[in-house]
């Protein structure tokens, strides 16, 4: 594990009242499943990302629970209805207590 996580996301910043917008996200993360071994012989610890949120002005109204068998880097595409201007706050949770975060801004017009 030599790379810190890193969550990039593409959000549009203008929207108009009622459009439907799509959000991608993608955190730059190893996901160690936990049955490898290093070099020595041991069993290198489970590390993965096994949630993650997607809430609009601090409701949250997109959940998704990963599994070990999810992908190195994991990708997560879904819709929106732009209604009001506002933050969107996307956070990712890890096995090791750690929470990523990513912030962006819809201008609803």
């Amino acid at each position: 594990m030599s790379t810190k996580p890193t969550p990039r996301i593409r959000v549009p910043g203008n929207a108009k009242a009622g459009e439907i917008i799509e959000i991608k996200t993608l955190i730059s993360h190893e996901m160690e499943s936990g049955q490898r071994k290093d070099q020595a012989g041991k069993t290198i610890p489970r590390k993965i990302i096994h949630g993650f949120t997607a809430a609009f002005n601090g409701k949250v109204f997109f959940e998704a629970t990963w599994h070990p068998a999810i992908s190195a880097n994991p990708y997560q595409s879904f819709f929106f209805k732009a209604q009001e201007s506002g933050e969107f706050t996307f956070a990712w949770k890890d096995d090791d207590g750690s929470v990523y975060e990513a912030k962006a801004k819809l201008a609803v017009g």
